[in-house]
């Protein structure tokens, strides 16, 4: 914290219930950590273990990795891979999935010309 110049004084901290499983014990305890750092405004949520502490150590970790990533400029590295899985994941234009299934049946009349021919005798 004191590498990142962040001070205990600019975190604000709350607890509350947990969600998800865990039973009886995640419904009566606050073991979730809200975690805001006032001047960036950068907020976590740590619901990770079932132990407060624990939680209030992982929340504290999660944020400092955030500002740093921040404050080093990764941010922007960050950022580009997450567009590049985006531009992954977006839906083929009609154009390009005709060239696919093109390829394809290409690629199936290939193999078809490979396989055993079978040879018919008659006597």
């Amino acid at each position: 914290m004191e590498k990142l110049g962040v001070k205990e004084e600019d975190l604000r901290e709350s607890f509350i219930r947990s969600s998800g499983p865990g039973g009886q014990k995640v419904n009566k305890t606050a073991s979730c950590v809200f975690l805001v750092h006032e001047p960036t405004g950068l907020s976590v949520k740590c619901q990770q273990e079932r132990s407060q502490a624990l939680n209030r150590f992982l929340a504290r970790r999660l944020l400092l990795d955030r500002i740093e990533r921040i404050q080093t400029g990764r941010i922007s590295a960050e950022r580009a891979r997450i567009e590049k899985i985006k531009r992954q994941k977006r839906k083929r234009s009609k154009k390009a999935k005709e060239k696919v299934l093109r390829l394809k049946h290409q690629k199936s009349e290939k193999k078809e010309l490979r396989s055993k021919q079978s040879i018919s005798i008659d006597e």
